[in-house]
């Protein structure tokens, strides 16, 4: 995928970030410092909650509709021209494949009329090195070593960065269902819209996690896989008794106060939630156990939980490992953490060849 530039020298200019691999249309400009100019996130929920997911050739629509808008926004805010840049970086996968080739096209036609290096990034690349991301300055430097979890509706995955290469090498994923995507369909069983994992954990601090105790999936002793499908039936069932129990819909209340939720339902979704956590916590504390872990970054769309974020920085402090948390802003689909990407191998010299980078739904690492 990538090709080595080794005449290349230290990179100067501004690199546009795109990122188009799902429902939000992102633009980003980065220094070559690695600090965030702009971030414009254009998100597509009003079209796609009717449906209660992503319709992919809604998003495609979506994608082409917004682009000027964000692209032109994102430059402004910046303070830079077309002119301004140096480089492009663009999401490849894995992703929605026409939502992808809107991204992807555009970043390759950019870098055609500007003549400027570019980029096909790898979504889970952009993800993992994000907790580098400042929000006030200079993006940190690459760790000599560093593992990645990065959990989203469409990915829960355990990697390993070799700093000095760049090389990242997947450490285990799941064997199904996604964290992120499992506590979406749990908030959709109870009534909520569509996301419905934000509000699930917001709910979840409301309820008694003790008082509905889920088991947490653990497939073999020796195996650092994931899997959600089970806790996710768990959750299931156990809404479908609290119904039968109660003899009416366990849903969100039609005034959606939270005082309204029946106490049942906020001690289920207290429950499942810390068995969703804590499988990420055992499977961090096996692979402590096998390896040292001197640096841990948490980044995706569910490093925003709240329990997440207490139980990785509280894991941190009795492992001794420095864990670098993706800030707030970025955790969702960004177009900063790409750009981000981008630059880090500018860095190390690495273009794409825009005539051959295609859009792909599903990227293994090997083949960055």
């Amino acid at each position: 995928m990538s090709a080595a530039n080794e005449a290349a020298g230290p990179f100067e200019g501004f690199v546009l970030g795109i990122e188009t691999s799902c429902d939000d249309t992102a633009c980003a400009v980065l220094d070559a410092e690695g600090r965030v100019l702009s971030s414009v996130v254009s998100s597509q929920l009003d079209v796609h909650r009717p449906f209660g997911g992503v319709v992919p050739e809604a998003a495609s629509r979506e994608h082409l509709r917004n682009w000027p808008a964000v692209s032109a926004a994102a430059l402004q805010e910046a303070g830079v021209d077309w002119s301004d840049v140096g480089a492009v970086a663009a999401t490849r996968g894995p992703g929605l494949v026409g939502s992808l080739l809107v991204g992807l096209s555009l970043g390759k036609a950019i870098s055609y009329s500007l003549d400027v290096p570019f980029l096909a990034v790898h979504h889970l690349e952009g993800h993992l090195f994000s907790p580098l991301l400042q929000t006030d300055g200079a993006s940190r430097s690459v760790p000599e070593s560093m593992v990645g979890l990065v959990v989203s509706g469409g990915h829960t995955s355990l990697l390993v960065v070799d700093g000095p290469s760049g090389a990242v090498t997947s450490l285990a994923e799941t064997r199904d269902d996604a964290i992120g995507e499992a506590f979406d369909k749990i908030g959709h069983r109870v009534g909520l819209p569509f996301p419905a994992g934000a509000e699930v954990d917001r709910l979840a601090e409301l309820g008694d996690p003790a008082a509905c105790p889920f088991r947490v999936a653990r497939i073999k002793s020796d195996e650092l896989a994931f899997s959600y499908s089970g806790l996710k039936s768990q959750a299931l069932r156990a809404l479908g008794e609290i119904e039968a129990g109660n003899g009416h819909a366990a849903e969100a209340p039609a005034d959606a106060a939270d005082g309204s939720w029946p106490r049942e339902v906020l001690d289920l979704l207290a429950g499942f939630r810390r068995a969703a956590v804590a499988q990420l916590i055992d499977r961090l504390n096996r692979l402590c156990d096998e390896r040292p872990v001197e640096r841990l970054s948490v980044s995706g769309g569910v490093a925003a939980n709240r329990l997440l974020r207490r139980e990785v920085a509280l894991w941190g402090e009795r492992r001794g490992a420095d864990v670098l948390l993706v800030p707030l802003r970025y955790c969702g689909d960004n177009a900063a953490m790409i750009a981000h990407a981008g630059l880090l191998r500018l860095r190390r010299g690495d273009t794409d060849d825009p005539r051959s980078a295609d859009a792909e739904s599903r990227i293994p690492f090997s083949a960055l």
